[in-house]
């Protein structure tokens, strides 16, 4: 595996290379996660793909410098110039959890570009509306940064929820975890704000997938309560060629394993 660094505008983007196949697979990780997560595709992915994965803005070793959100445009001029360093007009794309979210903000730009999407555990299947009031609203982003530093009222109501069964102890967990510490819940709040531009237009998704087709795979954990398969049955609605694949797992995916799944369904 190599590392390589990549200047666009006043910032840097941080990736690694690994494989030596002839396609090339552009793989953008999940919240709290890095390009090196993926290395474990390589095993098993390596000999058919070249392995090319992307630190996110507040992710890794990535440095974000435009004092403004990262935004669509941003994401694509960034895999153009993967593109031009790989010497590829072509790529393929994986998006894990959080990725997915920005993979399917890629395809409405690069839909012409791409021969496959491989969503794994892919969030931007559904508006999550307490992620859209404190994203896009500004009351919704001044109470996020407030909680941030003042989060008794949502630990309360984090419990409340739990006790009274509207919240499953898969979510509690994972709610609890990504918010029990300061530093926590300043990395979810940057992170939301500074990717607030990134909202996929799953209708244009679709109509691109079809149009140019892109084939889909998409990958789920049978016990993830946080992305469940449930939101790719009701995305792959026949209109582009898409696959669905369930594992005996939870949210966490990406081994080995994962990499032997994709290539035998591709």
């Amino acid at each position: 595996m190599s590392d390589f660094y990549l200047s666009y505008l006043n910032s840097r983007f941080h990736g690694t290379c690994e494989g030596k196949g002839k396609a090339l697979l552009i793989c953008l990780h999940g919240f709290g996660e890095r390009a090196v997560s993926f290395h474990p595709l390589s095993d098993t992915l390596g000999d058919l793909f070249t392995l090319v994965s992307l630190d996110m803005p507040l992710h890794g070793d990535t440095i974000w410098q435009e004092q403004r959100a990262f935004e669509k445009e941003d994401l694509a001029a960034v895999v153009r110039l993967v593109l031009a360093q790989q010497g590829q007009e072509r790529f393929s794309l994986l998006g894990y959890s959080m990725g997915g979210r920005l993979a399917l903000c890629l395809v409405e730009l690069m839909a012409n570009h791409m021969d496959h999407l491989i969503m794994v555990a892919g969030d931007g299947l559904k508006n999550n509306p307490w992620h859209l009031f404190v994203t896009q609203t500004r009351l919704g982003n001044q109470l996020f940064k407030y909680n941030t530093y003042h989060p008794r009222l949502f630990f309360t109501l984090l419990n409340t929820g739990k006790s009274l069964g509207w919240l499953n102890q898969s979510i509690y967990k994972f709610a609890l975890n990504r918010m029990n510490e300061t530093y926590k819940r300043e990395l979810v709040y940057n992170v939301w704000t500074n990717l607030r531009r990134m909202m996929p237009d799953k209708k244009r998704v679709k109509q691109l997938l079809s149009q140019y087709n892109v084939l889909t795979l998409l990958v789920f954990g049978k016990y993830d309560r946080v992305i469940p398969p449930v939101l790719g049955t009701r995305f792959a609605d026949g209109s582009f060629p898409c696959k669905i694949v369930i594992l005996e797992k939870g949210h966490q995916l990406i081994s080995t394993q994962l990499g032997v799944v994709i290539k035998s369904n591709l």
